[in-house]
């Protein structure tokens, strides 16, 4: 099998959105992340996600009641499809 090159469409840099929540603070484990996600909670780029393994990449904006947060370049790692 050949390892897909960096930057290739068959490799991305991403973070899931409750693996964010929690390196951010906002959640002190996954289930606390799951529930603020679940409840509504959470909009990404404007949206309201309730999906917690959504994949964040470089740039999005995660709103979490007033605080608004961009997903920096350093947060996300590049994992292959």
């Amino acid at each position: 099998m050949v390892s897909p090159t960096p930057g290739s469409p068959a490799q991305t840099a991403h973070i899931k959105l409750d693996q964010f929540l929690k390196h951010r603070c906002l959640a002190q484990s996954g289930g606390e992340a799951k529930l603020l996600i679940l409840n509504g909670g959470i909009a990404v780029n404007g949206v309201v996600e309730t999906r917690r393994g959504r994949k964040l990449i470089a740039g999005d904006q995660v709103t979490v009641g007033d605080l608004v947060l961009e997903v920096q370049a350093h947060e996300v790692k590049a994992v292959p499809q």
